[in-house]
């Protein structure tokens, strides 16, 4: 782990980096020629707000204040309504409401000087600029925090802020909590990574500015957060990594935003040491991935340069907003925080149930390997790769998962950690939409439709060193299927051991078996193309089951074992009785209802 002054030349050096890339009086940044669903104008005045979030902290941690006249002229001129380069008028759903919250919390940040450094007409050319967000429709989702931002900005320079909005906001807000710690991003949605680089991180940035203002909200807030720290420390891993899936990847070190929130406002959840250890090695470990361009900028992707995990909204200049995560650097040298010493992660539940969000999380290996069983996560925005980004059974920290790249050839349709069904056509669905799920302490049962009549329930039940999944399948057609592990670098693969019930591959990363526990279905390896899997850039191969289904009721079951080492532990007696719908799992028995 770095001492404070070497992340600190690192946050410089991505400034050096970008800021040669502002153009149009400094009012845009222009990184790329790929393209998001809001034109380039707009996507070249995101990327300045991002790179606030950089600046920002350092700014108000005595640091970089040789690049403040930079951003001061980008300001003044495009917040200017006469001036060329004025950044414009919003209208609904704009995605410059979103960028606004960087300037909030740039204004609400002590000693940034970003708010000093302008004249009186500037000061309110920027003003009635942001003062916009209060007056447009915007989606029922995590961006209700941005226009309340805004106002939290104003209110810490001494201007007017408005309650009304704020109250109009949050209340919106109140609507999407699950209790213990947990959002969904708008009814009914996902619960995913911006629970807590959106709703806590934003959330406790209020508790810390508005407390004189609304005490009562404020302290609800610190309340859910500590709740949802005690779950989401499960996400990371002791090599500093955390489990990748759902939308917006690209966001990178996003991921330890929260923390570094939790840090910055005082909320005392874990000890120091331990959070500080969290924050560290997970950007350790990025600094270790190859995702910065030779020009020393963030590329779209996640561990390595790679469009094909990208959303709609995602342009050249979005990949910034991971840097919210430099919240730390606010703090100075004397802090506490950094005065401590990284502590490891605390001792954890082998196998962590998170019943608000349908997951469970698993930690083996000495906290080197987390895994997450998961069901019913979906939003009908239909973005991109839904399916591969929410509905696969698992998602691993060490294995990643695999985007898909077509419907036809099992290789290309994204089967690891999915059961997958085509109609001897090579045309392939899996899991999208849940009918219905139900969580106990013991497995995640689900019900899911790949065609109205075919009707799949699905159990996921959770041990040490992988996971069981039994499903009944109801087919009016015949299928063929194919379930997947989870996908190996075929670049390091060590050796492939197919067995008559199942295959197990092994590479420099670790090793994958899946195991048939009723013995009817044929072992075999998929290779999908490169540029597939979210943490590697060669193919992978994918440990798979495959069978032909007649129309009836079938039942399908397996054991998927995984290790981040070169060798699997002992495995664990298990067998599946489906005419008693029973599952023996070592001593235990547990009855699938």
């Amino acid at each position: 782990m770095r001492a404070r002054q070497e992340y600190v030349e690192m946050a410089r050096k991505w400034l050096v980096s970008a800021i040669p890339h502002l153009t149009r009086d400094n009012t845009r940044l222009d990184v790329g020629n790929t393209s998001a669903q809001y034109p380039a104008d707009i996507a070249g005045i995101e990327g300045f707000a991002r790179l606030l979030w950089i600046l920002s902290p350092l700014l108000s941690g005595g640091e970089a204040s040789d690049y403040r006249e930079t951003f001061i002229r980008g300001i003044r001129h495009g917040c200017d309504p006469k001036h060329p380069d004025y950044w414009g008028n919003l209208v609904d759903n704009d995605q410059r409401c979103v960028e606004m919250a960087a300037f909030g919390v740039a204004l609400a940040l002590p000693n940034t000087g970003l708010w000093n450094e302008l004249t009186a007409d500037e000061q309110g050319n920027l003003e009635r600029w942001l003062r916009q967000s209060a007056e447009i429709q915007i989606p029922d989702n995590n961006w209700h925090f941005f226009p309340v931002l805004v106002q939290v900005g104003l209110k810490c320079v001494g201007r007017h802020y408005d309650m009304m909005v704020i109250d109009k906001h949050l209340n919106a807000i109140e609507s999407f909590w699950l209790g213990n710690g947990w959002y969904s991003d708008g009814a009914g949605k996902p619960r995913d990574y911006y629970i807590s680089s959106g709703f806590h991180f934003y959330s406790l940035l209020y508790s810390h500015f508005m407390q004189d203002a609304d005490p009562e909200r404020c302290l609800r807030y610190r309340h859910r957060a500590r709740q949802f720290a005690k779950d989401y420390i499960y996400y990371f891993t002791s090599d500093g990594n955390a489990i990748p899936f759902g939308r917006s990847l690209t966001y990178r070190f996003v991921q330890v935003a929260f923390w570094s929130a939790v840090v910055w406002t005082g909320l005392d959840v874990f000890t120091l040491p331990i959070v500080k250890g969290v924050i560290l090695r997970h950007l350790d470990w990025w600094l270790a991935q190859p995702f910065i361009d030779p020009e020393g900028l963030f590329s779209l992707g996640y561990t390595y340069p790679n469009l094909v995990m990208t959303e709609d909204y995602n342009s050249p200049c979005s990949p910034w907003w991971a840097c919210k995560a430099l919240l730390i650097l606010a703090l100075p040298e004397q802090s506490a925080f950094w005065q401590a010493e990284s502590a490891p992660l605390p001792e954890p539940e082998p196998i962590h149930p998170i019943k608000e969000a349908g997951q469970f999380v698993v930690h083996d290996d000495e906290n080197r390997h987390a895994w997450m069983l998961m069901s019913g996560q979906y939003d009908r925005n239909n973005f991109v790769n839904f399916d591969a980004k929410y509905g696969k059974f698992a998602y691993s920290s060490h294995f990643g998962f695999t985007l898909e790249r077509g419907l036809y050839g099992i290789n290309h349709a994204a089967c690891d950690s999915m059961l997958m069904f085509s109609e001897q056509d090579n045309y392939w669905r899996g899991r999208r939409e849940c009918e219905a799920v139900e969580m106990t302490d013991t497995l995640i049962r689900s019900r899911w439709l790949p065609w109205s009549d075919v009707a799949v329930t699905t159990w996921l039940i959770p041990f040490q060193q992988g996971h069981i999944r039994i499903h009944r399948v109801e087919t009016a057609r015949t299928l063929e299927c194919v379930e997947g592990g989870f996908a190996l670098n075929r670049h390091q693969l060590i050796d492939t051991k197919t067995a008559q019930h199942g295959v197990t591959l092994r590479a420099i990363s670790g090793v994958c078996q899946i195991t048939d526990l009723l013995a009817g279905r044929q072992p075999e390896v998929v290779t999908t193309p490169p540029n597939s899997n979210i943490l590697y850039a060669s193919p992978g191969e994918i440990p798979c089951l495959r069978s032909t289904l007649t129309p009836g009721t079938h039942w399908l079951a397996c054991a998927i074992n995984a290790t981040s080492l070169l060798w699997l532990p002992p495995p664990v007696a298990m067998a599946f009785d489906c005419e008693n719908q029973a599952l023996t799992l070592g001593a235990k028995t547990l009855e699938i209802l």
